[in-house]
Order: structure tokens, then C-alpha cells, then sequence
């Protein structure tokens, strides 16, 4: 039985996977660290460089992204080879429009990697008006599936367009794919009418990773229930229900996420030991580089002797440190660091129960193997921050060496459980919190403040709190002049 519990009514955006009454996956989207990867721009050439065969462009976010010369639909679909090997010169000038699309994030003083070959996602496929270019999800079943719907997809392509069948789409009827790549094609020319009118550099399609995380999520679900605390939002999923499958609305005054016992986990999740069965323990740390597993037997000494302790506990270790992975978001290097094993069938046992896990993760990991020194070195693919990463900040008391929940992430909670008070009678309600929060909280010139006294039907008040680390405290609820 599964459960996906989805928390939308504030700010930051959150769901929970729930397996046989064990979270499997968490989510969170906090506005200010939303990924722009997949939003469409008209943007407008700035400087083009012949000898890195690449342009900047100035997409209107504060830093030009960097657009080379094989990410131009002009130069893919050439069929010239010798007009192919010219420089981006040939294909692109200053002062030029055309529509690209965030790949890859700004980092530090690096601004966003770019492509015009444009891809528009659906449920069952994504559309590219310029990619010429056919795909069908690996996990097709046989070969012969795969070719049917290349052969289909011809049929429905005009020249220059591309498309890739995603996984879903394979049990789908030829005519659900058609209606779905007509919808993309008019969103399409719908972002080509709206660049034409623009003057400026600007955004002409927002990608909503939410939905999409979310959506993807209920797709792979068999059998289970949706329950999202947004009746708005409720709607909007409505069209997924399926055979199996609910979506229903969560309506109680206890926020979902503690209803659903959620929050108790994302607390466990930001500390460093996790405990295994019998007393024994990993403790997790992160470096800037990469992130380390360290296995302790604790308190568990086995039933026979040492080397059943030591692989047993591994074992253990090695289905809890996947799971970790998945529900912390960790990415780069990992290296998990076992109880040393003498014997190399007791490395392959557990190699083998940790490969089996990491199936069940959906993003790419790769096992590199064991070391001289018996750890186990892989890396999994960063497609966000980590949870760590998303809810943390550093702590200015301690410079660095520890971490305290971010301003940004004790607004969220406050707005969360302010919710839970709303439909009361109390006119107002007075706040102690650190100035960080408190304008966080409030939004510029006080506009998400604003909008959350008229859903509540209370007038928010604070008093600034001096504290070492984000703080806020409820100090009172009461008549409005009560708390003047």
C-alpha cells in the first residue's frame, strides 16, 4: 500500500512517499532555490566567440548564459558536413534573438548552460520542434516494441521535429500519444507568438518541477492513495486518478506533514548517526567534496561468532545507506565506509544487496567497487541540493563546523504552523523571531505577510528576538489591541 502526501498550501512545496507505512522519498521546493533547468527564454546574443565556438546570451536573469555552437538547432539539422564544421560565426551575430533553454544551472560566477534545440515535456513525451531526432524509452521490453513506435512516430513527425517516448508511453494507444504531441506542438507556437512581442529578454515557459516530481511519483504508484492538502491542487491532480489509485483532500487543522508522522522523519534525516537494528549505527558526514558512511556494530554482537556480527550489520548498513541516499538527496562521491571483511564472497554479498537496492533509485548511480582499504566508493548523479543542502544553513556561532535549520526553512515552518490556526476566532497573533525569519516570512514590502492575514483572518505582529542562531517563537494569540 502506498501513500503520497502532499503539502502545498505554504510557500515551500513538499510530498512525501510512503511504502508499506516506511518513507521512501521525500520532496521539497523552496521558492528561492527553484532550478531554472527546462524553462524556455527569448534571449538575445551578447558576444559571440569564434575560438570557444560559443556565444554568451542574455536570457534576462542577472548572468548571460553560455551557448555553444552544437547546441543550435541550425547546426544540428545542417546536412552539409562542410557547413556543419564552420564556426558558430556562421550560424549565430550579436544582437540576434531566438529562444533557448536552461540545461544546466548558474554556479558560483558561471551562468547558465544553454540550448536552442528546444524540448517541450508532456506526460508520455517530450517534443522537440528542432530536434530531429527519434528515441523510446529503454525499458521498452523487447526490441520490436521500440522499432513499432519509431515507425509510429514517423508517421506523426513533420521534418526537423523530434520526439522521445518515455516510459509511460508504451502502454499507451497510438491516438492518447497523437493528442498529446498536438497539445505540445500548440504550446509551442504559443511560446513563438509570445517572443514575437517581446522587446527584452525574458521567460516565455516556466517549467513546474513540482508537478512534474509529483506526477512522476504517481505514475509509478500501483496501488495507494494521493492526499494533498489543497483543494485547488486536488483538482488539478483529479485527471490522474486511475484504477487503484485515489486522490483525496486533506481538510484538518493539524498541518499534513505531522499528521502523517513526516516531519518526524525530516528531523531524523538531518542528523548524523542513523541507527540500524540491534544497537548498531552508521554516522554520516559531509565534506565538500564528497560524502562519507562510516558502519559501527554498536551494541550487536551476533548470534555465532565475528564474522557473522560483522556481515550481518554490512548487510544491514548497505539497504539502509541506499535508502538514505534517496530520501537525503545525496549526490557526487559517496564512500561507505564497512566493517572490514576478510573474506571477498562476504564484499561480494554485500555488494550484491546494495546493487539491488540502488534499482530502486531514480537517479543514475554508479558502483565503482571496494578500495584496498575495504571502502565502497560510488557516485550518484546531483540533479538538486541535498536535504541537507535545501533546509540547512551554516551556523555563524560555531564558523562552519555545524549547522542550524535556515532562516529561509524557520519562516516555512512558522507559515505551516500558523495554518493550522486558521477558521479561529483569535484576531491577532503576536511572534518573537530573528530578523532573518521575520523577512523571510514577510516577503517584500510585507506581500506574503499580507496574504497570509487575509487567509487566516488574523493580523500577524512581531517583536524582533536577538538570537545566535534563526529562532521564532508563538508568544500569544488574543484581541488585536492586546497585542499592540
Amino acid at each position: 500500500m502506498e501513500q503520497l502526501i502532499i503539502n502545498i498550501i505554504s510557500r515551500e512545496k513538499r510530498f512525501a512517499l510512503i511504502k508499506n507505512g516506511a518513507v521512501e522519498k521525500i520532496y521539497i521546493e523552496q521558492p528561492s532555490q527553484q532550478s531554472l533547468v527546462g524553462n524556455i527564454y527569448l534571449g538575445i546574443v551578447e558576444k559571440v566567440i569564434p575560438g570557444m565556438n560559443a556565444a554568451f546570451v542574455n536570457f534576462g536573469e542577472e548572468v548571460s548564459g553560455f551557448l555553444s555552437r552544437d547546441k543550435l538547432p541550425g547546426h544540428v539539422l545542417s546536412e552539409d558536413e562542410n557547413k556543419a564544421n564552420r564556426s558558430i560565426s556562421s550560424y549565430l551575430h550579436q544582437g540576434e534573438k531566438l529562444l533557448v533553454q536552461v540545461e544546466k544551472d548558474a554556479a558560483g560566477t558561471k551562468g547558465a548552460r544553454l540550448t536552442g534545440i528546444i524540448e517541450i515535456p508532456g506526460e508520455h513525451l517530450v517534443y522537440m520542434p528542432n530536434g530531429k531526432y527519434i528515441a523510446v524509452s529503454k525499458k521498452a521490453e523487447t526490441p520490436e516494441i521500440r522499432e513499432r513506435w519509431r515507425e509510429f512516430a514517423k508517421e506523426l513527425i513533420t521534418a526537423g521535429e523530434g520526439l522521445i517516448f518515455r516510459t509511460e508511453s508504451l502502454t499507451q494507444a497510438e491516438e492518447v500519444i497523437a493528442n498529446e504531441l498536438e497539445q505540445q506542438r500548440s504550446e509551442y507556437q504559443q511560446m513563438l507568438t509570445l517572443s514575437g512581442g517581446m522587446k527584452k529578454p525574458g521567460i516565455v515557459y516556466s517549467r513546474d518541477y513540482f508537478y512534474e516530481q509529483a506526477t512522476a511519483a504517481i505514475s509509478l504508484m500501483k496501488e495507494g492513495s494521493v492526499i494533498v492538502d489543497s483543494l485547488e491542487y486536488k483538482k488539478k491532480l483529479d485527471p490522474l486518478n486511475k484504477e487503484g489509485i485515489t486522490v483525496s483532500f486533506y481538510n484538518g487543522k493539524e498541518n499534513i506533514f505531522s499528521f502523517y508522522k513526516i516531519e518526524q522523519e525530516i528531523e531524523r534525516l538531518l542528523k548524523r548517526i542513523v541507527w540500524l537494528e540491534k544497537g548498531a549505527y552508521m554516522v554520516i558526514d559531509h565534506a565538500e567534496a564528497l560524502t562519507v558512511f562510516d558502519v559501527n556494530t554498536g551494541k550487536f554482537s551476533g548470534k555465532t561468532n565475528l564474522r557473522d556480527t560483522v556481515i550481518k550489520t554490512n548487510m544491514n548498513a548497505a539497504v539502509e545507506a541506499a535508502r538514505q541516499m534517496r530520501l537525503r538527496d545525496l549526490a557526487g562521491i559517496i564512500l561507505i565506509d564497512f566493517i572490514d571483511m576478510q573474506e571477498s564472497k562476504d564484499r561480494d554479498t554485500v555488494l550484491n544487496v546494495i546493487r539491488k537496492e540502488l534499482l530502486h533509485d531514480d537517479r543514475r548511480t554508479r558502483i565503482v567497487g571496494f578500495t584496498e582499504l575495504g571502502i565502497l566508493q560510488l557516485t550518484r548523479k546531483k540533479t538538486k541540493q541535498s536535504l541537507d543542502e535545501t533546509l540547512t544553513e551554516t551556523c555563524g556561532t560555531c564558523s562552519g563546523s555545524g549547522k542550524v535549520l535556515s532562516s529561509e526553512t524557520m519562516a516555512y515552518r512558522l507559515e505551516r504552523e500558523l495554518w493550522e490556526y486558521k477558521g479561529t476566532d483569535h484576531e491577532a497573533v503576536l511572534i518573537s523571531a530573528t530578523r532573518e525569519v521575520i523577512d523571510h516570512f514577510s516577503g517584500e514590502a510585507g506581500i506574503h505577510k499580507s496574504r497570509l492575514e487575509n487567509v487566516l483572518g488574523m493580523k500577524i505582529k512581531f517583536t524582533t528576538a536577538n538570537a545566535e542562531r534563526p529562532y521564532y517563537e508563538i508568544m500569544k494569540f488574543g484581541a488585536s489591541a492586546e497585542q499592540s
